[in-house]
């Protein structure tokens, strides 16, 4: 095999993800695991038992439809409708995908080629990073600082080059909890139809924002046929491991995502997708009451985080903290993370590991709040011992 390395050089420094390593942490120290997203209790029981149904009935056990099963597509149009009023074909607009991750990757896959650039907002997720490289393209990053991490605008004009091919928005925003405003949006669609960009919106935590409201980057005028919107069904009805995930776009930008996404997985969740048909029409009552739960454990979260000697940045969406660890006199956030379940039993992720700008990151902490009442008053106890 010679001294040439077997990983991919443009995935060079993308090994085990820090997910990976601080669950890992967790089970070795019998940590409470406030480090990955997801939740400690199932989503809704009628949506389970339609899960349920589809399998013991046969309905998604054998391959479904490339683009999704039609029952899902219809829900998610109508979802589109009723929440933006925006209006898709589920016939030639809407694609379903293996969760989100799969919806961007082969967005960004389908979307780019070697020389182009994307900017994204800093912090981003980790697999944009992955994606964008595996593309042979090249990120460029529009940082959001602390202490309201929100985008400076006039930077992001700055930034848009010749090779400028598209923008990639994550809103309401993981990990820093960020919900872009209609002023934001507004400029950022200007800029899009000015430089004539292809836009990609992650908006997989769209219920999940608290003291605004979210917007659809693709209602605003000129952005429906140059944007390819994201969301997906785990963050919302919290059924993470279902993986089901969504495009909604023009014909043409679908058709391109489903050229690729056809040789990523080709098909899944067969029975889950009539079950996500049927959350989709859950009455809003549901989604309330699903936010305000969220809410109070997001305020009883950051209380304790207070109360414990960080600074804290209270969120506007996601069920993500950012908090800032120089308080407590530390500066690395990797290393304060890998020694909190042994100095307290809680588990963290260091927010640097999404960060290019290294600095920015440094010292910011990411802790979760989507678990049960009880745990979060524990980790609050053992946080206290900081």
């Amino acid at each position: 095999m010679g001294t040439r390395p077997l990983l991919n050089r443009r995935l060079a420094g993308m090994g085990t993800t820090i997910f990976a390593e601080m669950s890992a942490l967790a089970t070795a120290t019998g940590s409470i695991n406030l480090g990955q997203g997801f939740p400690d209790t199932d989503g809704p029981a009628p949506i389970a038992r339609a899960a349920a149904d589809a399998v013991l009935n046969g309905r998604g056990n054998q391959y479904p439809p490339g683009p999704g099963i039609p029952e899902l597509r219809t829900a998610i149009t109508e979802h589109q409708q009723r929440r933006y009023g925006l209006s898709y074909d589920p016939d030639r607009e809407v694609l379903v995908t293996a969760g989100a991750t799969e919806a961007i990757a082969a967005s960004l896959l389908a979307l780019l080629e070697p020389g182009d650039e994307v900017i994204a907002f800093e912090p981003f997720y980790d697999s944009y990073a992955a994606c964008i490289a595996m593309a042979g393209a090249t990120r460029v990053p529009l940082t959001l600082r602390q202490p309201d991490f929100r985008p400076d605008l006039d930077e992001l004009r700055s930034l848009i080059t010749p090779r400028t091919r598209l923008l990639l928005i994550n809103t309401p925003h993981n990990p820093t909890g960020t919900v872009l405003h209609p002023d934001e949006l507004r400029v950022i669609a200007e800029l899009a139809v000015e430089h004539d960009l292809l836009v990609i919106t992650d908006e997989v935590y769209e219920h999940l924002v608290f003291s605004c409201a979210h917007h659809p980057l693709a209602a605003l005028p000129g952005m429906r046929e140059r944007t390819v919107s994201i969301s997906s069904a785990g963050k919302t009805f919290s059924f993470t491991g279902w993986k089901v995930g969504w495009v909604t776009s023009t014909p043409e930008l679908v058709a391109a995502v489903r050229t690729a996404k056809q040789y990523l997985t080709y098909v899944s969740a067969g029975p889950f997708q009539y079950a996500v048909a049927e959350a989709l029409r859950l009455p809003d009552a549901y989604f309330d009451g699903f936010r305000a739960d969220l809410a109070r454990k997001r305020d009883l979260l950051a209380d304790g985080l207070t109360a414990a000697g960080f600074r804290v940045f209270n969120p506007e969406g996601t069920y993500f903290i950012t908090t800032d660890i120089t308080p407590l006199g530390e500066k690395d956030g990797v290393e304060f993370c890998r020694a909190l379940p042994e100095r307290c039993g809680v588990v963290a992720i260091p927010n640097v590991v999404f960060y290019d700008n290294t600095d920015a990151g440094r010292a910011l902490v990411r802790f979760t709040f989507c678990k049960k009442v009880e745990v979060l008053e524990e980790a609050v106890a053992r946080l206290r011992r900081l």
